[in-house]
């Protein structure tokens, strides 16, 4: 689904992995990583994760970008249980994602 909704972006690739971050950032030849908070709390857990992966490999920075108001309470737990509740998602997630988790859901 990651895939299908930057199909259209040229600068984004999606890409699967296994293992470390760290390890898979090194073969790819990137030292940056993106990591979205949606609330306060979200930073105390991120910011471990940012400290390991820099002890991991002292290359790598992590930079954390906070969503725009509106999206900031919303999770995936969330969207499942509008969707479960016969809730509309589609203002939440892309199209082909709405279809995907209905699809699931029924």
């Amino acid at each position: 689904m990651a895939r299908q909704s930057f199909a259209s972006v040229d600068n984004i690739q999606t890409l699967s992995f296994d293992g470390l971050l760290a390890d898979f950032l090194r073969r790819q030849n990137s030292r940056i990583i993106l990591r979205g908070l949606r609330a306060i709390s979200d930073f105390e857990f991120e910011s471990q994760l940012s400290h390991i992966n820099k002890m991991l490999d002292g290359n790598l920075e992590t930079l954390f970008l906070p969503p725009s108001h509106e999206y900031i309470h919303l999770s995936s737990t969330i969207v499942r249980e509008v969707a479960q509740l016969g809730g509309d998602v589609r203002k939440f997630v892309s199209p082909h994602v709405a279809e995907a988790l209905l699809k699931k859901i029924s």
